[in-house]
């Protein structure tokens, strides 16, 4: 008799992944591998009906009503904004976006997202450590 308390949960972001139908879907996978495995602070869930990555704060979410690249927004807090024109794009207050327009594309900018993941994780550190 299986017992459902110990059973693992289901992932949702795997679930909603086999069931997204994207023409970027593969690209989507591949940025969602290397966002989680820059920094092992990071959670991944659901949110904005994307995947979305946060630590102690949101950090970045999918919007995959994107056309023509798969995009990425990146949020921050308080005034502390990190600025990397070779990966970021926009002048809000509170956000950058992030566009990837294919596997060659994603793999060019990997080391300036990773970086950009870890930087971020160390601004919104408590106590800045």
């Amino acid at each position: 008799m299986s017992n459902e308390a110990n059973m693992p949960k289901v992932n949702e972001v795997e679930d909603y992944m086999k069931k997204l139908d994207h023409p970027f879907k593969a690209e989507i996978e591949r940025l969602r591998n290397i966002i989680l495995n820059a920094n092992p602070k990071l959670e991944e869930r659901v949110k904005w009906n994307a995947p979305s990555y946060y630590y102690v704060k949101d950090l970045a979410a999918f919007n995959l009503r994107a056309k023509g690249y798969v995009q990425v927004i990146f949020i921050f807090y308080d005034g502390n904004m990190i600025e990397d024109p070779s990966l970021l794009q926009g002048n809000w207050k509170d956000r950058r976006e992030a566009r990837f327009y294919s596997m060659v594309d994603i793999k060019a900018k990997q080391p300036a997202l990773e970086q950009l993941v870890n930087n971020w994780v160390k601004l919104i550190e408590p106590n800045n450590n």
